[in-house]
């Protein structure tokens, strides 16, 4: 473990240095070459003098930073206290469950994620089906509904033709109808109101 000691608008004494590598060498057996502690040392004078220096530790353990800090009434003081708490939230980092691997599954689906690339095609299904009243209205009312409720479409009954006709919004800003006729003929544009011809 690399330890690096160093102060806040402080000088650190040699003897207050080497007593926080002291210190720190107990976490070295719950922890690897890899891991960084960073004792970091300050005094605040407006404190009582029982906890004016502070005493704060970062740990960084596979990447996870573990920190804390205490006070007390000179740096070893302040410095025993807070090994004693990293060494606790160190043991509980430890011993925490690792995340569980993922399924095969999962792991594919991050991939196509991570690549771009479209997965299997699923098959569609309806997953909700909505019913409500629907009254008759001209073309306009049922553009001001639309409107009203945020929506691309509108469902309702023409006041004109007393059929189901759907308003819709077109991609340049228009408007569009459909007028489904069932077992009828197929009438073009808008002009061309009745189904005969």
């Amino acid at each position: 473990m690399k330890t690096i000691v160093r102060g806040k608008n402080v000088e650190v004494p040699e003897r207050v240095r080497e007593y926080a590598e002291r210190k720190l060498r107990r976490l070295e057996r719950m922890l690897d070459d890899r891991s960084d502690a960073i004792v970091e040392l300050s005094n605040e004078q407006h404190r009582s003098a029982d906890d004016a220096h502070i005493a704060e530790v970062t740990l960084v353990i596979n990447g996870q930073t573990v920190r804390s800090h205490a006070a007390g009434a000179s740096y070893q003081a302040a410095l025993d206290e807070v090994v004693d708490k990293v060494e606790r939230r160190t043991v509980d980092h430890r011993e925490k469950p690792r995340l569980r691997a993922r399924p095969i599954e999962e792991r594919q689906l991050l991939r196509r994620i991570a690549d771009g690339t479209p997965g299997p095609a699923r098959e569609r299904r309806i997953v909700k089906t909505k019913r409500f009243a629907i009254e008759p209205m001209f073309e306009e009312d049922a553009i001001s509904r639309m409107e009203e409720l945020g929506h691309r479409f509108f469902v309702y009954v023409s006041a004109e033709t007393e059929q189901v006709a759907i308003v819709y919004q077109r991609d340049d800003g228009d408007y569009g109808v459909i007028e489904p006729v069932v077992g009828g003929t197929y009438t073009r544009g808008r002009g061309r109101r009745n189904a005969a011809g």
